[in-house]
């Protein structure tokens, strides 16, 4: 049976993990903490424990960054402030803040530091 709180878990890869540490610390204002698993290095973002999902950057030989394949959407307060930092920094936003139908909320996309497509979502 699939528990309803998918995915549990996600990797971000990073050719240059300070720099794409940096880099979503600055647009999340936020802090990522930095753990070494399984032959690879990790900068977590936060989470508030079971059963929240969260996920991290990962510095991994088998792992690159790509602008295809699937694309993870990290859920924010508000989409706009993100945005603007990642005009300013050094991303680019692909996807401008979009309306969802329905009152699902508002998503964007963006490239990350690392040459990553990731979407942002919020309820507003």
């Amino acid at each position: 049976m699939l528990n309803p709180n998918v995915p549990a878990w996600f990797e971000i890869p990073a050719a240059d993990l300070d720099r794409a540490q940096a880099f979503y610390e600055g647009i999340l204002d936020t802090t990522l903490a930095r753990e070494r698993i399984g032959g690879g290095e990790l900068a977590v973002f936060p989470y508030a424990g079971k059963p929240h999902a969260s996920g991290a950057l990962m510095a991994h030989p088998q792992m690159a960054p790509s602008m295809s394949g699937t694309t993870i959407y990290l859920s924010v307060d508000d989409v706009t402030p993100v945005l603007d930092r990642i005009a300013r920094g050094a991303g680019e936003v692909l996807i401008p803040r979009t309306a969802l139908p329905d009152g699902m909320g508002v998503f964007a996309q963006f490239r990350d530091s690392e040459g990553n497509r990731v979407g942002l979502w919020s309820q507003q």
